[in-house]
């Protein structure tokens, strides 16, 4: 990969920063912490980290509401503490990406601090303000995502403002031309500080309606869930007046243009949309907008070879030379090896869907602790941190059983993590997965892991080639790679049953081995069919 397309088909390890190392013994993980775990980190043979905001933040929603863009918050350390871990990286050839809350900040910026006072100051209308209707009640219907109405009253303006998240991050009014450049400006100061590229939270959500039109009703059985559960009342309503608006796309285009100023930084949206695979490729394609996008399609309940065909092919219909990211875990949802797992979850499934989600087309986002096989910690109520999960307690339990601190060593206190009570508690269920354990057992998910990445890395019809699905037992996701003339088969078998693929007039060259996986083989009597143990894989080359 060039220093400037490092991106295609690239790795990027997502770190929670309060979760993965704590060195300053205050029970929260910080820059330091990330700094001295980048060996770990170049280790697991990922391309770049994207570390979630550390920036300076009431943390009501855990740094997702940013008091002030260009300061580090000081829970995490300082612009000097950023400085060296951006050539930490470097050095390791590791690439930073950066989170960027753009579509909305905490309510103590200083901007919004100046808008709410009055209705004729410098910044009264970088906020979205909306008059009461003549019953004293919201503009319109729309809910927020953590729960309730999205309009929140201001006494001094006699007005509401909105928030799409919690009512204290407001949201910013993307139809003022000062706010766009003052967002790019914001932009453009990491940019200048050496970052390699932003991903970029709630990017749906830059634009609403001006004439605040009510979201319809959605029909019971078209709610979905994805980022927030089914009997969340934001799951009634047809986002289309508060979300993915169409001038959206043109800041999308003006955001483009700066970082092509700076050539190898990239751009990651997170697409949360009534149709979020049409969303991807239509902020994904031709050289002007993003560089590429993931959405929630596949942090879903459904893990099935047809669902997970469905979501690709769709996605794949569509983009066009638009570039897809794909996760299958992150900070906002119940880990994988939990949520797809179920009670099957066993070492050899986590090795085969880390795998699997390596080796689908497009770059890849992978979560701190997802190389370690974690599981969802259980958090009692009383234990818990997360606003949205203290709103929807006990039919939605938040999002803290996936943030709990990285498991280090075994024996250690807390883990490793920290000399002192973690802002989360280490999930006793985690302790025998600490990296020390998996560092000396070979055949450790850990291990499989870094072994599997250095293999891809030698295979770059993996890395940047097409992808077509193959008919198969229902059990069996099959699809070929294809670069060039070369043609890889690859099969996973996402069951704990043996399953077969039969080859049918596809001929098979060579099988490929090195990947380290539970593998599947031919069968002696009957050569056209491939047997697939539980939870296997298979590679090959083929005609």
């Amino acid at each position: 990969m060039s220093q400037v397309t490092w991106w295609r088909g690239g790795v990027i390890y997502q770190v929670y920063p309060r979760s993965l190392m704590d060195s300053n013994g205050d029970g929260v993980g910080d820059l330091q912490g990330i700094i001295a775990k980048l060996d770990y980190i170049a280790s697991l043979n990922v391309d770049a980290i994207w570390i979630s905001p550390f920036f300076k933040s009431p943390m009501k929603d855990f740094g997702y509401d940013i008091s002030d863009y260009l300061e580090i918050d000081p829970l995490f350390g300082t612009m000097a503490d950023f400085e060296q871990l951006i050539d930490q990286a470097h050095q390791r050839n590791i690439k930073v990406v950066i989170d960027q809350v753009l579509s909305h900040t905490s309510d103590q910026h200083t901007w919004f601090e100046q808008s709410r006072q009055s209705r004729d100051n410098d910044k009264a209308d970088w906020y979205v303000w909306a008059d009461p209707k003549d019953d004293g009640s919201a503009p319109n219907n729309w809910l927020a995502i953590f729960g309730g109405c999205a309009w929140e009253w201001e006494p001094r303006r006699q007005q509401y403002y909105l928030h799409n998240f919690l009512k204290s991050q407001p949201d910013l009014n993307f139809h003022s031309p000062q706010v766009r450049q003052a967002v790019l400006n914001n932009v453009e100061f990491w940019l200048k500080k050496g970052v390699d590229g932003f991903r970029l939270d709630a990017i749906t959500f830059c634009y609403h309606d001006e004439l605040l039109r009510d979201n319809p009703a959605k029909p019971k059985d078209q709610r979905q869930g994805r980022g927030f559960s089914e009997d969340n009342p934001y799951a009634y309503q047809y986002h289309y007046y508060n979300n993915t608006r169409p001038q959206t796309v043109g800041f999308i285009e003006e955001l483009r243009a700066l970082i092509n100023r700076y050539p190898g930084a990239v751009t990651l949206g997170e697409v949360s949309s009534e149709d979020s695979l049409t969303t991807m490729a239509e902020y994904t394609q031709g050289d002007d907008r993003l560089h590429m996008a993931y959405s929630f399609e596949l942090l879903t309940d459904d893990f099935s070879a047809a669902y997970i065909r469905q979501t690709v092919e769709e996605l794949e219909a569509s983009i066009g030379d638009g570039w897809p990211c794909w996760a299958i875990g992150n900070h906002d949802v119940q880990r994988v090896a939990t949520r797809w797992g179920k009670q099957q979850a066993n070492p050899t499934m986590v090795k085969m869907l880390n795998a699997m989600l390596f080796s689908l087309r497009g770059s890849v986002c992978s979560y701190q602790g997802e190389e370690l096989g974690l599981t969802e910690a259980p958090i009692e109520f009383n234990q818990l941190q997360d606003p949205f999960g203290i709103t929807f307690w006990p039919m939605f339990k938040g999002r803290d059983g996936c943030r709990t601190p990285m498991p280090w060593v075994k024996s250690a206190d807390n883990a490793g993590f920290s000399d002192a009570q973690p802002w989360l508690p280490i999930s006793a269920q985690h302790i025998n997965s600490a990296v020390d354990v998996q560092e000396a057992d070979s055949d450790s998910i850990l291990n499989s892991y870094r072994h599997f990445l250095a293999w891809r890395k030698q295979q770059n019809v993996l890395i940047d080639g097409d992808i077509q699905f193959v008919d198969a037992h229902p059990n069996v996701l099959a699809f070929v790679r294809t670069l060039g003339t070369q043609r890889m088969l690859v099969l996973f078998n996402l069951s704990i049953q043996q399953s077969h693929f039969e080859l049918a007039d596809i001929k098979v060259n060579s099988v490929l081995d090195g990947h380290g996986l539970a593998t599947g083989h031919q069968d002696q009597q009957q050569a056209n069919t491939i047997v697939l143990p539980s939870f296997s894989s298979f590679y090959a080359f083929i005609n």
